[in-house]
């Protein structure tokens, strides 16, 4: 028996059930006749029942079938924050039988010619904020259709006209661009309204989404998710959260973006699936805005990552929020700092629960416990899925001994999109997803993680965890965030290098950090040179850049022999 089986709640314990003929189409049309009359989301003061989801996302579907003539299997691209056109586009395209294709709306016009490009994506639907990125690069593209709406498209009539105003001219956010070119979603809903949408059968192991990788070593990775995995993580985190559910209507505060797979999976479908309501943020960047929508109602569930957890603390009107019904706080995306859970915990009344997955795993691979305080683990293993730790031969290592993580179980892709070689070095014959995380799994089969392998700093042959390193420095009263980097050395191979982020107001030096590492680690894991900075250069989840650090130290100390 797996260690971790013996530590499930009871409520994780029964078997998981895959209907094999379950499609995403199928269990969202579920969910939007019994949940009709809920709430299913929100954004900038308007909300979407399910019902009207799902008439919406009809609409839509019918819109890519009888006018546009796409053919199931076509790749559409959705290319917005967390507006509501997101999950009425996301549900059409699914309905029509296509595939969804996640593009960040603030990459840059390389980045959008490549994935277009190697998605062979026929259609977009983008908000007008983005379009001029998109433009300069639409003709090296297949992209025929090109769906653009506004940031109050959905709004009433009255804020509608306000919003848009407001975006466009006094705030000056979005640039020009070809309209006759473009089709208008208002038009997309109006016209897809006249016909109903087509039934297309589509296989549950056929592909849902086509997930584009980070790209931190080349270009970006297509990662081929199909109904089938998708569903199958979610019924495994519908064990996590528990049948009771599906009783009382939740809410879940959504300030990551769907077009990222967390949030996609845990945030909304998940959340569609036991019918609750999302409250979409569309930038949670902007704290003081992110904290009025947390006074707004009473919520139930909320998800960030480490880094947005603490900018909301940080918040002079953080104490004024209504914390008494929240029983959910998840971290994803990155490892959560445990001076954050602590204060988190403290603050709210409920445990920051850590987890951890993959784009390549649709995404959850294990879940800390709803009723346990934070012990740096990423919790049990969902349902299902077989976790082990392997050394560089492949040998499946003893619990508490560390090497790769690998994992097996429904959620694991098809595999990498037009790319059998990645494909095959990162599933192994026996059917081993190797993560490129570095772990092991205590007596208890809980899972830590130690680092990535790429991250592994090798100072003079020994092995220094960058985690390990930036929890440390965290633990000073005076540190907001911290960031541990290797760089070369022509006298260790690689030295340890840490960016700090101080808190407001207060002071410290580098020596002093420099100490207490010594006093906390052994001395070789302690940072050489530490550099204080305003902030860490962040992705748009909230997500360290350690690679944009490497870059600027590199650049900053050409000259120099380390």
């Amino acid at each position: 028996m797996q260690p971790w089986l013996s530590h499930y709640p009871p409520y994780m314990q029964a078997d998981i059930e895959i209907d094999p003929q379950q499609t995403l189409r199928g269990l969202l049309y579920q969910s939007c006749q019994v949940f009709a009359n809920r709430r299913a989301f929100t954004s900038m003061g308007t909300t979407l029942t399910y019902r009207e989801l799902w008439v919406k996302s009809g609409a839509v579907a019918s819109y890519l079938q009888h006018h546009l003539h796409l053919k199931k299997g076509d790749r559409v691209a959705i290319m917005m924050p967390n507006i509501l056109q997101y999950p009425v586009a996301l549900l059409g395209i699914l309905r029509a039988g296509c595939v969804v294709v996640n593009v960040n709306p603030l990459d840059k016009a390389p980045s959008l010619k490549y994935q277009l490009s190697d998605s062979g994506a026929k259609a977009i639907v983008v908000l007008e904020n983005f379009v001029g990125e998109l433009q300069k690069i639409i003709d090296e593209t297949p992209l025929e259709h090109v769906m653009v709406t506004s940031l109050g498209a959905m709004c009433s009539p009255v804020k509608r006209v306000l919003v848009n105003f407001v975006v466009r001219y006094i705030k000056r956010m979005v640039p020009k661009f070809k309209k006759r070119s473009v089709i208008r979603f208002q038009k997309v809903l109006v016209d897809g309204a006249q016909k109903p949408d087509r039934f297309v059968e589509v296989d549950p192991t056929e592909m849902a989404f086509l997930q584009y990788t980070g790209g931190t070593t080349g270009d970006p990775k297509g990662v081929m998710l199909s109904h089938r995995n998708i569903i199958s993580n979610l019924e495994q985190c519908h064990a996590w959260l528990g049948a009771e559910a599906h009783v009382k209507p939740m809410r879940i505060i959504t300030p990551l973006p769907l077009y990222h797979v967390f949030s996609l999976v845990i945030n909304a479908l998940l959340f569609m699936k036991v019918g609750g309501e999302n409250v979409l943020v569309a930038n949670p960047r902007d704290i003081p805005t992110f904290i009025k929508i947390l006074k707004q109602a009473p919520f139930h569930a909320i998800t960030g990552v480490s880094t947005l957890f603490n900018a909301l603390m940080g918040h002079k009107d953080f104490g004024s929020i209504d914390f008494s019904q929240l029983r959910i706080s998840i971290g994803g995306g990155m490892a959560v700092a445990p001076s954050v859970a602590k204060a988190w915990q403290q603050r709210t009344e409920c445990y920051l629960t850590q987890g951890y997955g993959l784009s390549e795993t649709s995404p959850v691979i294990s879940i800390c416990r709803q009723d346990e305080s934070f012990n740096n683990s990423v919790g049990l293993p969902v349902p299902g899925t077989d976790v082990c730790i392997m050394d560089a031969k492949h040998n499946i290592l003893p619990l508490g001994e560390q090497g790769e993580i690998c994992i097996k179980g429904p959620q694991v892709m098809m595999g990498y999109w037009q790319n059998d070689i990645a494909t095959k070095n990162t599933i192994d014959e026996k059917g081993y997803l190797h993560t490129g995380d570095v772990g092991y799994i205590d007596a208890h089969g809980y899972l830590y993680i130690s680092d990535r392998l790429k991250d592994m700093i090798i100072f003079s042959g020994f092995n220094v965890c960058s985690i390990e390193v930036e929890k440390t420095i965290m633990q000073m009263k005076e540190v907001l965030e911290a960031a541990v980097i290797g760089v070369p050395s022509k006298k260790h191979g690689e030295k340890v290098i840490a960016y700090v982020v101080l808190e407001p107001n207060k002071k410290l030096k580098a020596s002093h950090i420099i100490a207490y590492a010594k006093e906390h680690l052994a001395h070789y894991k302690a940072p050489s040179q530490v550099i204080f900075v305003q902030e860490l250069p962040k992705s748009t989840v909230g997500k360290i850049l350690k690679r944009n650090l490497k870059t600027i130290f590199a650049g900053k100390n050409s000259v120099h022999v380390l």
